[in-house]
């Protein structure tokens, strides 16, 4: 009896709805699946990602809770008399669907608190973005708006910059960004934040 799935299973995405099935040839019916958490001398073997389950007809189903890659071992038991067993190694990344990172970091120039991002989409939907940037006073936490963007991200876009900027009054800002993106059709929303260290406005009014 031989497991019959590739080791490298499809990717998924978080709070996506992931589903896979696994096969073997060879042993008596009816097959039973189960993850092993533990090998036959004790060790850890890893888990599937919290959000999965797999059932005992060997369907793989359920949304990943967060983004990472997952190393497992799966189990197939046969109804032989006696009862064949068969494991194998899998690994299942979850990716991050929606990406941000900095492509020019938030700091200050002048008067002016100005920087950028890159936002990548790597879900297999085009999905409803929008962007805000807010420099908040470290003073009196009054938040300014220096960047607000809104569109369709389509699906496979990769590091798309998207720049902010603004005039602001001397004194200290904390730069907040937040990037949502929602597939409606599929009632998923993602949503990602980035925060910086305390910058200091030291010209202006």
């Amino acid at each position: 009896m031989v497991i019959a799935n590739e080791a490298q299973l499809p990717d998924g995405f978080p709070r996506v709805a992931y589903e896979f099935r696994f096969r073997a040839h060879g042993g008596v019916p009816t097959l039973h699946w189960q993850v092993m958490k533990v090998s036959r001398d004790g060790h850890p073997l890893g888990d599937l990602p919290p959000g999965l389950k797999l059932e005992d007809d060997g369907l793989l189903h359920g949304q990943a809770e967060r983004s990472g890659e997952f190393q497992f071992t799966v189990a197939a038991f046969d109804g032989g008399k006696p009862q064949q067993a068969v494991q194998k190694n899998f690994t299942l990344r979850v990716k991050s669907a929606l990406i941000i990172e900095w492509k020019s970091a938030a700091h200050v120039n002048g008067g002016r608190i100005e920087g950028s991002v890159a936002v990548t989409n790597t879900t297999p939907d085009d999905m409803d973005l929008t962007f805000d940037a807010m420099a908040v006073a470290t003073e009196n936490s009054r938040a300014t708006a220096i960047g607000y963007q809104h569109f369709l991200l389509k699906r496979g876009t990769v590091a798309m910059e998207l720049p902010f900027g603004e005039n602001l009054p001397h004194g200290g800002y904390i730069v907040h960004v937040d990037a949502v993106g929602e597939v409606a059709a599929k009632n998923v929303i993602y949503r990602e934040k980035m925060d910086t260290k305390a910058l200091q406005v030291v010209v202006g009014p």
